[in-house]
């Protein structure tokens, strides 16, 4: 049975304009990526033809072989751990980085980033559960690294972004999107030099109405988008559990 990703893409976006709805946002605010670690280019290019604008990477090796292939029709954005040493490849492949968590990699990807006459987006990855299989920078520490990123010239630090612990129920996941945006609130409060922190990527399959309620503005969807189940099948909405 072959996947129908454009009726998935399609589904998705109904839920989460009501997500929107359901919580007074704007559904233009929220942007759906598509996860395509894993996926082969023909099948990322029906995503793109059903009107996905962002595309969602975990390991640099696989991105290296496939996003010459399927190309920059849309925004390719780096998701998953990222090693100090594979910036080298990262700067040219990437429009956005959603893997910050320490100064170290900081300056890397602002020197390569110079070093390419570029300017990269970035958002810092909070680790919002404290759970040690997680990648990211502790909440606690999260506001000194901003203020210890803010002078390099080729970042442009964005907002942060978090995976909370996996659970059945989505509204498990509820209190860590709430502590992200309270954490994004106040960074954004400190008033540091250029500093815009607008961005919140946080929802995955199975809790990004949750995330949408509670102020993503990116959500990151691989298998309700990608997979032979139907996306009105995978989760549901928020309202009902």
């Amino acid at each position: 049975m072959e996947t129908d990703i454009s009726s998935n893409v399609s589904l998705i976006r109904q839920r989460m304009d009501a997500a929107c709805s359901r919580c007074g946002r704007d559904p233009q605010s929220v942007r759906l990526m598509a996860v395509s670690k894993t996926v082969a280019p023909e099948r990322i290019r029906q995503a793109l033809d059903a009107g996905v604008t962002l595309l969602g990477e975990n390991y640099v090796q696989e991105a290296r072989e496939k996003i010459p292939t399927v190309g920059h029709a849309a925004e390719w954005h780096m998701i998953g751990h990222l090693q100090t040493n594979k910036v080298k490849y990262v700067v040219n492949l990437f429009d956005w980085i959603h893997s910050l968590d320490r100064l170290e990699l900081a300056r890397e990807l602002d020197k390569r980033a110079g070093q390419n006459n570029r300017r990269l987006n970035v958002l810092i990855e909070v680790n919002v559960s404290g759970e040690e299989s997680k990648s990211g920078i502790e909440a606690i520490q999260a506001l000194e690294l901003v203020r210890q990123v803010s002078p390099l010239p080729h970042i442009n630090l964005c907002g942060l972004m978090t995976m909370p612990p996996y659970s059945d129920n989505p509204e498990n996941s509820r209190p860590y999107f709430q502590a992200l945006r309270k954490l994004r609130d106040d960074i954004s409060a400190a008033g540091i030099p250029g500093i815009h922190m607008d961005e919140l990527s946080m929802g995955m399959t199975d809790d990004f109405e949750v995330a949408v309620e509670e102020g993503a503005t990116i959500v990151r969807i691989g298998r309700a988008l990608f997979s032979q189940a139907s996306a009105a099948d995978a989760g549901g909405t928020a309202g009902s559990r």
